[in-house]
């Protein structure tokens, strides 16, 4: 049997029929419908006649323009009768027969390399392969990370820049531009304010040096370490799932979660904090929340928000805790989360400065 994406394939780029009767390889004449249909109407029937059972694994690989083309469609048919059903189904087996179809798509790859290579292998050359997410180069690199998209774009031409940002979304073209050179990224506003409609070859050409010259290396540039992103994962676990996951980590593989550790950034994190740091956050953080926090937290983090506030204000804070009584232990988590993240926030920002969980270098030597 032809393959889902075999399907999908060949009915959309399938040609109009022409009206009228045909004669298959048997002889026997099958009525057809009475006008042509496109590839699309040709799909929409197909899928009516596979059902939900048989056709589910086609529907799985359609984007959602196609499902949404698919539906429109499908719901202006009207009544299609039995022998122009037939007379697809033996035109379309016809088809496939002829030509031996194989199809090679990323699904049918991966489960082919996975036969012969490692697991860690094969997901090196999937993502090297899939590159980011879109449906044409436009997409793609509205989903590269900006500063990988700006530090390629720097040593390019300012009109290529131009032409590049005035295809991608705005606000991702914002945040290239921010981080571009001041004075090549004031060039290029000034030659995006003037740009009129740009030429389909020259738009090509744009495209196709986008693609052999950097989106075949982006996987290399951007990849992420593995570590660093278990660490984001872990930061979100709360209390409990943290604990089990990186003990049980540890009995498996001590090295790796002994470098997530160092890399995690925690509540207790914040009493590492700098006076000037820790009465930045207390200035943004919602007390409510702080005070949630901190009935969960040791004597000692207490002790280290308290000292940089005020002593009216660690007195209000002190009586807010003990009238509020018990407090869910989810509840604790979720605050800390939040004060780890704004903590996080105001470092993005430049506002303070965080350090790691073993942040030797930072240690004061006597």
């Amino acid at each position: 049997m032809a393959t889902a994406a075999a399907l999908v394939d060949a009915l959309f780029t399938r040609k109009p029929d022409k009206a009228g009767a045909s004669a298959p390889a048997s002889g026997k004449a099958i009525p057809r419908i009475n006008r042509a249909l496109n590839g699309t109407e040709r799909a929409s029937i197909l899928l009516l006649a596979l059902g939900e059972r048989h056709g589910a694994e086609v529907w799985k690989l359609l984007d959602d323009e196609e499902v949404r083309t698919l539906s429109l469609t499908m719901s202006s048919l009207g009544t299609i009768e039995s022998g122009a059903v037939e007379t697809l189904m033996v035109d379309f087996v016809g088809q496939m027969s002829a030509t031996g179809a194989l199809m090679g798509d990323s699904v049918a790859t991966e489960r082919l390399l996975q036969q012969f290579l490692p697991g860690e292998r094969v997901s090196t050359i999937m993502e090297e392969i899939r590159g980011p997410a879109g449906r044409n180069m436009w997409e793609k690199l509205s989903n590269v990370q900006e500063e990988v998209l700006a530090n390629y774009l720097k040593n390019e031409y300012p009109q290529t820049i131009a032409v590049v940002l005035s295809k991608i979304r705005p606000e991702h073209a914002a945040r290239v531009l921010s981080i571009l050179p001041e004075e090549l990224a004031l060039d290029v506003i000034n030659r995006m304010l003037r740009m009129e409609a740009i030429q389909k070859d020259v738009l090509e050409r744009v495209e196709q040096t986008l693609r052999t010259e950097f989106m075949s290396n982006l996987s290399q540039t951007s990849r992420r370490d593995s570590h660093e992103m278990m660490a984001d994962i872990f930061n979100n676990f709360d209390r409990q799932a943290e604990t089990r996951f990186l003990s049980a980590l540890e009995m498996a593989n001590r090295e790796s979660a002994e470098r997530i550790k160092t890399l995690m950034f925690t509540f207790d994190d914040l009493a590492r904090l700098d006076s000037a740091a820790a009465q930045t956050l207390l200035r943004t953080v919602d007390r409510g929340k702080l005070a949630i926090a901190l009935k969960g937290a040791s004597e000692a983090a207490r002790d280290y928000f308290k000292a940089n506030m005020s002593q009216r204000a660690a007195k209000l804070l002190d009586e807010e805790m003990e009238t509020m009584g018990p407090v869910r232990l989810r509840d604790v988590d979720e605050a800390q989360s939040a004060l780890v993240n704004l903590a996080k926030d105001l470092a993005a920002k430049g506002e303070i400065v965080i350090a790691k969980n073993n942040s030797n270098e930072d240690e004061l030597v006597y």
